[in-house]
């Protein structure tokens, strides 16, 4: 129960907007060239075979998590990775991971409990 307790830390307004973002292959791929490094939309845009405009749809929704910054020098705008949400996200993932192992660990344990008495059972 202590565990769950735990979960309710994150918000679930910043994990549904991270998990969405990154529910679309595009977004993820944006995120892994900003990865490398900022990039400017254009430079961001052209390895996708879309337009400017819906790149930049895809750019909003990433802000929108909080994955992205965006700064302007006159027209470029140029963008950076913010991996504060994705941290977030991946605490969240960790902890019902721990839950999950703990809970088949036990499974395990019982499974084989069981088929020792069963063994022994069928030597009698």
């Amino acid at each position: 129960m202590l565990l769950l307790n735990q979960m309710v830390k994150y918000s679930s307004r910043t994990l549904n907007r991270t998990f969405a973002a990154l529910a679309d292959p595009t977004r993820r791929r944006i995120l892994a060239h900003l990865a490398r490094g900022d990039r400017r939309v254009t430079d961001l845009a052209r390895p996708h075979a879309m337009s400017l405009p819906a790149v930049s749809k895809h750019l909003r929704v990433l802000e929108k998590a909080g994955l992205l910054r965006r700064r302007r020098y006159g027209r470029v705008h140029q963008m950076q990775l913010d991996a504060e949400p994705l941290e977030q996200a991946a605490q969240w993932v960790e902890e019902y991971r721990k839950f999950w192992e703990g809970s088949l660990d036990r499974l395990a344990e019982y499974l084989e409990k069981t088929h020792k008495r069963t063994d022994k059972k069928g030597k009698n």
